[in-house]
């Protein structure tokens, strides 16, 4: 008999319905324990068309297609038995086991492999030429000893689109100053700012003081004077040389050495950071048809002083949580990303170790990921958040910038806590995507004015450098160098979940979650502009500035202060009903498992009696 169950449920705590799953998830353990079950296939997750990339990670571009992979074993494998492997290993030895693997992988797969990083503790990036990914990833899906297979994506840091909606145009060389309005995003609630945070007087309460919030993203200028002594030394996890710009791939320096594409790179057909086709690098001249280059971002920076950047200290700005520890984890480089240097990141930042790296002795208690990019989430970045989660470990995500379209990944992940953009005024800001993935909604930057030249009215302030293409001058951005996207929502919500962490340790992810929900303020049901309207269910069309609702941008606009007093008055250290060893799943699963055990007794018993 093959039997094959998938529960599923688009609430955050998962508590709907949850008498009715247990008691048939009791019955169904009850035939299980009967009947010979067949093992199902493991499921293949195939995201976007994997791409070619540079040596060493990939065959050079022209090479032939190239497939690359995520490949997870089953616990007891015979491979992982033949070929197994213990933490702290040096990287060559690491390397050369993870290769075995492959070799014992080749025959079944009809080509030879060559084995990339360790992803987790039971998976590895395995690649080969001459045909795709995903036709690698069901070869490799029927082998026994395989537990799922993914292919290994490319994800990018969350950007907003260069269009005079979303910002103010380019960026202005010598423009300088704004916004007038300051950080509005931190202070208390009013009618003109009505998606600020209240994170001021949150801090009275608590700045996130003794937890590690891991930042995953371009890597951090640690010379920034904002950050000084807010920053763990973190791990560069990006492999590919070339990609990670800084000519070693994968080490113990988590600097940003900038992400900047030349015109060359950007017009080099084929190449690693081609502005088309299918990576998409850079913008393009709508006149000439030429590619155009691309400056550093500074992107994690960026995020890192939003979330922390040093406060009463007589220069710069406040960072909302800016008693936590930001332990950097460089996962993207120029252009982006692969998922696998992503979720080891993901797996490092945690405290999982994993082949060939070195163990993380400051694990994070939240992560925040300022990235992403369409599609599903796939098996290989569910079983990475799961693991987290399961290790208490909080995971904060942005929603994406594509204009109201469908959640991206990982946001849309089960376990992760999606963040949503809101305007000034509490609407969903124009770049913001939208669904029924999004836990809560908090301040993403806008402009109003989107004439040439005009300052950003809006922005949110942070760190940032001045370099083109490498590191310059360090400095802020302001009302001409803008910072405004989902990238930037996410932060405020970590930073929230990390003072909450401050105050309750021993929280779950399920408890902060359902904190930072209940104590949300709701979405304006109006606006001062007739045009807009409610918020529709992604359709593939572009959905500019709507009126929120539950269903689509969370459960409500982020209140950090009114999080911490929900936090401070719980009872005890489990919170409510949020989770826990005895949360209320867990009390109705036992419940309804009691009577069903009651029920089969009392049948038997009737049974013996006829």
């Amino acid at each position: 008999m093959s039997l094959s169950l998938r529960l599923t449920s688009s609430r955050p705590a998962g508590w709907g319905g949850a008498w009715g799953r247990a008691a048939w998830a009791g019955l169904l353990w009850g035939m299980l324990a009967c009947a010979a079950v067949a093992v199902p296939r493991p499921a293949v997750s195939a995201p976007a068309p994997v791409l070619a990339a540079g040596p060493p990670v990939l065959p050079s571009a022209g090479a032939g297609e190239a497939a690359r992979v995520i490949v997870a074993y089953r616990r007891g494998a015979r491979i992982a038995r033949l070929h197994p492997w213990q933490s702290g290993v040096p990287r060559q030895e690491a390397r050369a086991l993870l290769q075995r693997r492959a070799d014992a992988l080749a025959a079944h797969a009809g080509t030879a492999l060559a084995t990339g990083r360790a992803v987790g503790p039971q998976g590895q990036v395995l690649r080969a030429s001459g045909l795709s990914s995903e036709a690698l990833a069901r070869r490799l899906a029927a082998h026994p000893d395989v537990a799922w297979v993914a292919v290994d994506g490319w994800r990018r840091a969350w950007s907003v689109p260069n269009d005079p909606y979303f910002t103010s145009g380019p960026a202005v060389d010598n423009g300088s100053g704004g916004p007038v309005v300051g950080q509005w995003y931190l202070r208390a609630p009013d009618e003109t700012f009505r998606s600020a945070v209240n994170a001021q007087a949150a801090w009275a309460r608590s700045t996130g003081q003794g937890v590690v919030v891991a930042v995953l993203d371009t890597g951090v200028r640690f010379d920034h004077p904002d950050l000084q002594g807010r920053l763990r030394p973190g791990h560069d996890m990006v492999l590919d040389p070339d990609v990670a710009n800084d000519g070693d791939g994968r080490d113990n320096d988590a600097s940003d050495p900038g992400d900047g594409i030349t015109v060359q790179e950007a017009n080099t057909v084929g190449g690693e950071f081609y502005g088309g086709f299918p990576r998409r690098c850079a913008e393009q001249d709508s006149t000439t048809g030429q590619y155009l280059a691309q400056a550093s971002s500074w992107h994690g920076t960026e995020v890192a002083g939003l979330l922390a950047a040093s406060t009463n200290n007589g220069i710069g700005m406040a960072g909302v949580a800016h008693g936590v520890q930001v332990l950097p984890v460089r996962v993207l480089g120029k252009c982006g990303g692969y998922d696998s240097d992503i979720q080891a990141g993901m797996y490092w930042a945690a405290g999982i170790d994993q082949p060939g790296l070195p163990g993380n002795t400051t694990p994070a208690r939240v992560l925040n990921l300022s990235l992403g990019g369409i599609g599903a989430c796939s098996t290989a970045y569910q079983q990475a958040v799961d693991a987290i989660t399961a290790r208490n470990v909080v995971v904060v995500a942005a929603a994406g910038n594509s204009a109201g379209h469908g959640v991206g990944t990982p946001a849309n992940c089960r376990g992760v806590i999606a963040v949503a953009g809101l305007r000034h005024a509490g609407t969903k800001v124009g770049f913001s995507d939208l669904g029924s993935q999004i836990a809560i909604a908090a301040p993403g930057g806008n402009c109003v004015n989107i004439g040439a030249g005009e300052p950003c009215l809006y922005p949110l302030v942070t760190t940032t450098n001045l370099g083109l293409l490498g590191p310059g001058e360090n400095s802020y951005s302001d009302s001409f160098r803008i910072s405004v996207g989902t990238s930037f929502a996410a932060p405020l919500v970590a930073g929230a979940a990390a003072m909450i962490l401050s105050l309750r340790p021993d929280w779950s992810p399920a408890q902060v979650r359902e904190v930072l929900q209940t104590s949300s303020r709701p979405f304006p049901t109006t606006s001062t502009d007739p045009t807009v309207r409610v918020c529709k269910a992604p359709t593939g069309a572009d959905q500019l500035e709507c009126l929120c609702t539950t269903s689509l941008c969370g459960a409500g606009m982020l209140d950090v202060d009114a999080a911490l007093a929900q936090a401070s008055s719980a009872g005890g250290s489990a919170g409510s009903s949020g989770g826990g060893a005895f949360g209320g799943a867990w009390l109705l699963a036992l419940a309804a498992a009691t009577a069903l055990m009651s029920a089969q007794q009392g049948r038997r018993r009737r049974a013996r009696s006829a």
